[in-house]
């Protein structure tokens, strides 16, 4: 077609947006495994408090700080 210069459709699919790809690569980086003291300090912590490791770690990503 006259005037088209090839390049990618105007509304790509959502799991190829620029937002998406942001959003999973600040997962990986929030959830990254944490050296072997501190994922052992936390395991320990979350038992204590009948909570999984995951729960834990989660309560710590969203109030900033420990319980």
């Amino acid at each position: 077609m006259i005037g088209h210069n090839g390049g990618p459709p105007l509304d790509p699919e959502p799991d190829l947006s620029w937002n998406a790809w942001n959003w999973r690569r600040a997962h990986r980086k929030a959830w990254k495994t944490p050296p072997r003291e501190i994922a052992l300090r936390r395991l320990e912590r979350a038992e204590e408090l009948g909570m999984s490791y995951r729960a834990y770690t989660l309560e710590i990503m969203e109030r900033g700080r420990y319980l």
